[in-house]
């Protein structure tokens, strides 16, 4: 088996180390200080579950297209941000020679719609999306840590597409110590994630405080509440369903469960603000806004909040 890496932050090294534990064949796209890093120390995958490290020999880099032989992969992960789809798509799409016949691409990513670049090239029968809780951290550039551990990794089709083809895929994952599953219903699980980074991420980034503080302010929980509500009128007048009915439902064990369990995190989108990075704002918020304003669906709050985010981003 040969795996593509796209992105070698925490999450892609994670599932690098995890794949190659499982003795398939990865390689991984970086540049720049990732990409000597990994060249120089192989990478390594420590915190929970068990302990792997490959050396530089026994992990593959590259650093442009050009550099990769022809039939080279059978399936590719995209574990970059969000905000590089549209590049890695394109990218992928005028190389095509890289990849073996019936290759697969799973997206793991925050947000939701991803997929949508990657289908404006490639077939629905070869992209799939994953929904990732796992937490992954990088102490060093060429290390991934993994810090969280919540419910599985499911993987599945936005498309409606059959991903028992992707079953080894989630066996090695799962053989490495991080379980993975398939799944039909990746839609409902994606949409579960979104609710809880829409509410959380951008605005714990703009007050600059952890998720915990943010349920400590009655002035906060109302605007988390509104957002709330509103994706849930939006997935209502959408073909989209999540695992709660309504909102009240979800907000029991967003406060009383999801929210404490990591209570002391601070979101990815205030890591990049204090990087002073583009954030992923577009496939998150972005993406509820865009589905309610194609379906006539008030989401004000939801649209003050994104363009804080932009606001701030304006002076990357």
């Amino acid at each position: 088996m040969n795996v593509l890496v796209i992105g070698a932050g925490a999450v892609g090294i994670g599932l690098a180390a995890s794949m190659l534990s499982q003795n398939a064949k990865v390689s991984l796209f970086a540049r720049g200080e990732t990409a000597r890093a990994i060249k120089e120390n192989g990478i390594e995958r420590c915190g929970l579950f068990e302990h792997y490290s490959f050396g530089k020999d026994e992990v593959t880099v590259y650093e442009s297209y050009g550099d990769i032989p022809k039939d080279a992969f059978e399936y590719v992960f995209i574990t970059s941000k969000t905000t590089a789809n549209d590049d890695i798509s394109k990218n992928l799409n005028e190389n095509r020679q890289i990849l073996k016949d019936n290759f697969k691409i799973i997206i793991f990513q925050n947000g939701f719609g991803n997929d949508e670049a990657y289908l404006r090239f490639f077939d629905k029968t070869e992209v799939f999306s994953a929904r990732l809780i796992t937490g992954f951290a990088r102490p060093k550039r060429h290390v991934s840590e993994v810090t969280v551990y919540t419910e599985p990794i499911l993987i599945g089709s936005l498309q409606n597409q059959d991903p028992s083809d992707l079953k080894p895929i989630a066996d090695m994952i799962t053989a490495s110590g991080i379980n993975c599953e398939l799944t039909d219903e990746v839609d409902k699980y994606l949409w579960a994630k979104m609710l809880y980074n829409c509410a959380l991420n951008p605005l714990g980034a703009i007050l600059d405080v952890t998720y915990g503080k943010l349920t400590e302010n009655e002035y906060t929980i109302e605007i988390m509440n509104k957002i709330l509500d509103e994706i849930f009128e939006v997935l209502k007048a959408s073909e989209y369903e999540t695992l709660w009915d309504n909102s009240d439902e979800y907000k029991d064990i967003f406060y009383s469960k999801l929210v404490p369990d990591t209570y002391n995190h601070y979101s990815s989108t205030h890591h990049d603000i204090k990087m002073k990075i583009k954030t992923e704002i577009d496939s998150l918020t972005g993406k509820v806004i865009e589905l309610g304003e194609r379906n006539n669906v008030d989401v004000s709050t939801n649209k003050i909040i994104y363009n804080l985010i932009k606001s701030i981003e304006s002076d990357f």
